[in-house]
């Protein structure tokens, strides 16, 4: 029986290093870019394009989720002042995290993680613990950091001339990236 993940993906740069990790560890991979939490729209689509990219360089099947930014905004409502790692985040991994369970129940594949721990900027520790809380079964607990795994992305994406971001993708990461 083969190994199946659905791998959810926050940027097209974080997921070379991952895919190219699970596939190592014996896993097919499948793609999932869902990320209503990014603003605005364009640089939404300047992700889902770079991911794009990606997935034809590595062979990797993706799918697009549901790009819904009022349900991000509902989520986070009363949060606008929380600090970048904060409250929020947690909110955000977690909605992230449980649709991209659904998906995976929804396609019968058995796993789900995702590339969320390869970034400096992302506590694996809360990341893992909200995906093992979704399903501990199904959650392969990762940190992609380890292993190079940032330093690859990197190498990857200057490789490929691939698009790489300045903030996290929400308003208020942006806004603290534009004050600071």
């Amino acid at each position: 029986m083969k190994k199946i993940v659905l791998l959810h993906i926050c940027c097209g740069v974080c997921a070379s290093s991952v895919v190219e990790r699970l596939r190592s560890d014996g896993f097919e991979v499948v793609g999932f870019f869902y990320n209503p939490n990014i603003y605005p729209s364009q640089e939404y689509q300047r992700r889902l394009d770079t991911v794009a990219v990606v997935a034809k360089h590595l062979n990797l099947q993706l799918i697009e989720g549901e790009y819904d930014p009022h349900h991000w905004l509902s989520l986070t409502k009363g949060m606008e002042k929380e600090p970048e790692a904060g409250a929020r985040c947690e909110v955000c991994f977690q909605m992230r995290l449980e649709e991209a369970y659904r998906k995976s129940m929804e396609l019968s594949v058995p796993y789900f993680t995702t590339t969320l721990t390869v970034s400096s900027h992302k506590d694996a520790l809360i990341i893992n613990r909200i995906g093992s809380e979704i399903d501990d079964k199904a959650f392969l607990l990762y940190d992609f950091k380890k292993q190079n795994g940032f330093k690859k992305a990197m190498e990857f994406s200057r490789q490929h001339l691939l698009y790489r971001q300045q903030y996290c993708g929400c308003v208020y990461g942006m806004k603290l990236q534009v004050e600071g």
